[in-house]
C-alpha cells in the first residue's frame, strides 16, 4: 500500500514537471557567439594566462562595441588547463565535443602541442598562444607574434652587431626550453653570425629550485653575453643564482617573460643590463619608428583599451589580442555558422591585415603572418618600469 501511494506521487510529480515549461538557457547563451579558451589560469603558467585572459576581455568589449558577430556579442569561455598538458588535452576533446568553429589557446608550448594533433584532421581552427610552436602550413593551427626562432635572430643579431660575441647560452629542459635552443643554435649557424662563439650551454629543470652549479659554469666561460631562456618562475632561480655569483654581462631572454608583475616582483634581483627581443606592439607612439597607419590605429585601439581599464599592457596582453581580432574579423567576414575549414583557408590567405604587431601576410609566413621584420629589442629601464626599445626592426642596434 505504501509502495502504490508512492507510485502515484511520483507519477503526479512526473506529470506536473512535464507540464512546466522548460527551463530558460544563461541570458547570453541566445544573444552571444561563444569562443572557447583553454589557458593557463592556475598553475606555473597563470602569469600569462591570465594576463591574456584579462586582454581577452577587453578585446571582447571592444569587439562587441562594434556590433559583435553577425547581430551577436562575443563572449570568451574560459577553461582552465592548470599549466597541464594533460588538462589540456581532457579539455580540448569536451570542447571538441561541441563541435566549435574555433579555439583559442592554450599559453605555453608543451600545452599547444599536446592540443594541436586533436585538431589536426578537420578542425576546429586553433589559434595558439605561444609563440614557440611552428605549425605546419596548411594546419588548422595557428600561432601567435612573432616565432620564438626570428626573436632569437633578432637578438642575436643585436649583440653581434654590439661586438658581444662570446655567448653563453641556458636552457631549460622542457619543451618550450628544447625549441629555444634549437632555434638559437640554428641562428647562430648562419653565415651572417659566424663570428659568434658559443662559449658554453647549461641546462636545468623548470623545477630546480638552484641552479649555482650552472651560473658557476657560466661565469668561468668568461662569457661577453649571456642568453638564459625560460618562462615564468625559472628565470627568477637563474637571476638570483646570477646576482649571487657576480654574473654581471649583457643577459638577454624572451619576451615570455615580458610582464609587468614578474619584473616588479623580480626587482631585487634584476640583471642591470636585461634585453628582450619583442614584437612591434611595444615600439607605440615611439617616434623613432615610422608605424603603418593601420597599424598605428590599431595599437591606439589596443593601448586605449588598456588606459580605460586602468593598467598597462604587457607581453600577455599583446599574445592574446591580434590572435582575438583576427578570429573575429574572420567570423564576421564569413558568418557565425561558418565551417573550421572556411575560416582556416580565410586566415591562410590573408595579406596587409593591420594588427598591434605590425602588417601580417599568412601568404609570405604561414599559420603565423610576422617574421623577423616584426621583431625589435628591448632593454629593461628599471627608473622608467618599462621596455625601452634599442633596436631597429630585424635587430640592428640603434644609433
Amino acid at each position: 500500500m505504501h509502495r502504490s501511494r508512492f507510485a502515484l506521487k511520483l507519477g503526479a510529480a512526473l506529470v506536473t514537471a512535464l507540464a512546466l515549461p522548460a527551463a530558460a538557457p544563461p541570458a547570453h547563451a541566445a544573444d552571444s557567439f561563444d569562443i572557447q579558451v583553454i589557458m593557463p589560469l592556475t598553475g606555473g603558467g597563470s602569469f600569462l594566462g591570465r594576463g591574456e585572459q584579462q586582454s581577452l576581455e577587453l578585446a571582447e568589449k571592444v569587439a562587441n562595441a562594434a556590433g559583435g558577430i553577425g547581430g551577436k556579442q562575443i563572449h570568451f569561455v574560459f577553461h582552465d588547463d592548470q599549466t597541464s598538458p594533460q588538462v589540456a588535452v581532457q579539455l580540448t576533446n569536451q570542447v571538441l565535443a561541441e563541435h566549435p568553429s574555433v579555439l583559442l589557446g592554450s599559453s605555453i608550448v608543451a600545452m599547444c602541442s599536446a592540443m594541436g594533433p586533436l585538431v589536426q584532421a578537420s578542425g576546429p581552427v586553433e589559434y595558439c598562444l605561444s609563440p614557440g610552436i611552428h605549425p605546419d602550413k596548411g594546419s588548422y593551427v595557428f600561432t601567435s607574434s612573432v616565432s620564438t626562432l626570428d626573436l632569437a635572430n633578432a637578438v642575436i643579431r643585436y649583440f653581434r652587431m654590439k661586438g658581444w660575441t662570446k655567448v653563453a647560452l641556458m636552457f631549460s629542459t622542457d619543451a618550450s626550453g628544447q625549441d629555444a635552443e634549437r632555434g638559437l643554435k640554428s641562428v647562430i649557424d648562419q653565415p651572417e653570425n659566424k663570428g659568434i662563439t658559443i662559449v658554453t650551454t647549461a641546462h636545468f629543470n623548470p623545477q630546480d629550485v638552484n641552479v649555482s652549479a650552472q651560473i658557476e659554469q657560466v661565469k668561468a666561460a668568461n662569457p661577453q653575453a649571456f642568453i638564459a631562456w625560460s618562462t615564468g618562475a625559472p628565470i627568477a632561480t637563474i637571476f638570483r643564482a646570477m646576482l649571487q655569483a657576480g654574473l654581471d654581462v649583457p643577459t638577454a631572454t624572451t619576451d615570455g617573460n615580458m610582464t609587468r608583475a614578474q619584473m616588479k616582483q623580480y626587482e631585487a634581483f634584476l640583471p642591470k643590463q636585461l634585453y628582450f627581443p619583442a614584437a612591434e606592439w611595444v615600439v607605440a607612439n615611439d617616434p623613432k619608428f615610422p608605424m603603418n597607419a593601420a597599424v598605428a590605429e590599431k595599437q591606439k585601439t589596443f593601448y586605449g583599451a588598456f588606459k580605460q581599464a586602468g593598467v598597462q599592457p604587457d607581453i600577455a596582453s599583446e599574445l592574446a589580442w591580434d590572435p582575438a581580432m583576427i578570429l573575429i574579423d574572420a567570423l564576421k567576414k564569413l558568418g557565425p555558422d561558418t565551417s573550421a575549414e572556411k575560416i582556416r583557408d580565410d586566415i591562410a590567405g590573408l595579406k596587409n591585415y593591420a594588427g598591434v604587431n605590425g602588417v601580417y601576410d599568412f601568404e609570405k609566413v604561414p599559420q603565423r603572418g610576422l617574421s623577423v621584420d616584426n621583431a625589435v629589442v628591448t632593454r629593461w629601464n628599471g627608473e622608467a618600469k618599462n621596455w625601452q626599445v634599442v633596436s631597429k626592426a630585424t635587430g640592428v642596434p640603434l644609433p
